[in-house]
């Protein structure tokens, strides 16, 4: 089954923060929006992972909604 996840990046003083809409505890951080992206998505399969591992059902995705927030 495919999922899709609303992610929300924020501006932070050490670059970027990711975190997903539907899933707040998935969260990191990179220097870089792409880093982000990419440690976002690596977090998230960690997640999945885990929540298999621990018999927990996995929150259902939403839309391809990709928000990006700077803090000024």
């Amino acid at each position: 089954m495919l999922n899709n996840y609303t992610a929300k990046y924020t501006k932070i003083s050490s670059g970027y923060m990711g975190q997903l809409v539907e899933w707040p505890e998935v969260i990191t951080e990179g220097n870089t929006l792409e880093e982000c992206r990419e440690m976002l998505k690596d977090a998230l399969y960690e997640m999945i992972k885990a929540y298999h591992q621990q018999g927990k059902e996995i929150p259902v995705g939403g839309g391809l909604l990709e928000q990006l927030s700077i803090e000024t």
